[in-house]
């Protein structure tokens, strides 16, 4: 049975025809403006979108299950972390307090405090997406070529590249470690308790580390050996240039960004209070 790696998927669609520069910048100003509103309209909308967008890009439930998983567990563990520290930071932003549950004490339950924080599990769902979207859709090779033709040193550009190419040997090596540990009697399925699953963890991530550092050290011996760098230029064997999808993308990106910031001056500030 193979395993199943996370990285570019090359596949048939639009996405996967856009260049790599033109997915980098509407990924980054999405995610910015996403970040920074406070509008659960405009955000519900991005959501739609982008799960719309998730949907086009033909990405599979397999391909993204464990790192959606681990995603999935910071993303409520920071909103129940946000509730600990802070039960009445909702109230605060808002200006009202409509109690759901408790009247007294540190821990009260109030629609504002709900409002704040659906509105960040929308900028988490916004995100996702759109982030795995890129990475998924996107040739490392093109991707650098990409961002070298929009000004970026080559360097910077390769070093790029070569960071979103090793995502699947990385995630291969993990596995093969781990299949190496579990034939050597370490429990590290669901069967064994929290406590040997974090040894078990442990003991794959220390050859894991050491594995990519010694990988680090081949590549970049290689690439000195055959003199990378030694000119201002360079030339692409993976080059996209700019069409018309790219520059329609790139449109509807910075319509979107004004669209968010026009909602400022409507709300007078980032955050839309339905409470007024």
């Amino acid at each position: 049975m193979s395993f199943q790696l996370f990285g570019f998927d090359d596949q048939d669609t639009w996405l996967h025809h856009l260049s790599g520069a033109t997915k980098l910048l509407a990924f980054l100003g999405l995610s910015i403006i996403a970040m920074i509103s406070y509008d659960a309209r405009f955000l519900a909308a991005i959501t739609i979108m982008s799960l719309i967008l998730f949907k086009q890009a033909h990405i599979t439930w397999r391909q993204i299950r464990l790192v959606t998983k681990f995603i999935l567990f910071f993303s409520i563990l920071n909103l129940l972390a946000v509730y600990v520290f802070s039960p009445e930071y909702g109230v605060h932003l808002y200006g009202t307090r409509h109690l759901i549950l408790g009247s007294t004490g540190y821990f009260t339950l109030t629609q504002e405090q709900l409002f704040y924080e659906l509105n960040l599990t929308l900028k988490y769902i916004v995100t996702v997406p759109l982030a795995l979207i890129f990475l998924m859709t996107t040739n490392p090779s093109e991707f650098a070529s990409s961002l070298n033709k929009v000004g970026l040193s080559y360097k910077v550009s390769y070093s790029v590249a070569l960071a979103l190419r090793y995502i699947p040997d990385v995630q291969s090596e993990y596995h093969q470690i781990s299949l190496a540990q579990q034939a050597r009697g370490y429990e590290l399925s669901r069967k064994a308790n929290l406590w040997q699953r974090l040894q078990g963890a442990g003991k794959i991530l220390i050859p894991l580390v050491f594995a990519s550092l010694d990988r680090i050290d081949t590549v970049s011996r290689a690439m000195e050996l055959r003199r990378f760098g030694r000119y201002r230029k360079r030339t692409w064997y993976m080059g996209r240039d700019f069409h018309a999808s790219d520059w329609l993308t790139l449109l509807a990106t910075v319509l979107i960004i004004i669209l968010g910031i026009a909602l400022f001056k409507v709300n007078d500030g980032r955050f839309w209070n339905p409470f007024r």
